[in-house]
């Protein structure tokens, strides 16, 4: 696997590199060819915090975990754990989903425990009645309901958007067009 590692606020040294080169190259089995993946790595400083995020794009989906940690090292160890986990645990539904492709990304001759093989279920539905409002008003409904997202009306955009809160307390917004 190809890796870009880019640091912001911190200065990157070759151990680093080294280190979640070697971390990372564990997931490499898990590809039929793991030369044409391309990993983005980028390694934060906030506070006392250490934030490792590693994106993997494929030509069918994207993997992506973040880890905030004390300690860079033990961020690492984690993120290629939870990387793992989500291609491990989603074996079964690659295999049903894209079995009839003739190239998939990932090899799939690897074994899976049962507790690995749960399967999420929808267990609500709801319908809403999106009511017209402008951004600030739908942030302000989303504060008031205490809910981390806001489905609404946009008559900025003139469509249906999604107000949702971001991990670092600001807001961002989709628009459905």
């Amino acid at each position: 696997m190809e890796l870009v590692i880019r640091g912001d606020k911190v200065t990157v040294t070759k151990s680093i590199k080294d280190y979640v080169s070697d971390k990372l190259a564990r997931l490499d089995k898990y590809f039929e060819v793991p030369d044409n993946i391309k990993a983005q790595v980028i390694i934060r400083v906030r506070n006392d915090e250490q934030i490792i995020e590693v994106t993997v794009p494929t030509s069918r989906f994207t993997l992506r975990a973040e880890v905030k940690n004390a300690d860079l090292y033990a961020a690492i160890d984690e993120v290629v754990d939870i990387l793992e986990r989500q291609i491990r645990k989603n074996k079964t539904k690659l295999n049903n989903k894209y079995k009839n492709l003739i190239q998939l990304d990932f090899n799939m001759d690897f074994e899976v425990s049962d507790d690995e093989e749960e399967d999420r279920k929808i267990v609500k539905r709801k319908a809403i009645d999106t009511k017209p409002m402008d951004e600030e008003e739908a942030v302000l409904q989303m504060e008031l309901l205490d809910h981390d997202f806001f489905v609404f009306k946009n008559v900025d955009e003139e469509c249906v958007s999604v107000m949702y809160r971001r991990k670092d307390g600001n807001y961002g917004i989709i628009n459905v067009k």
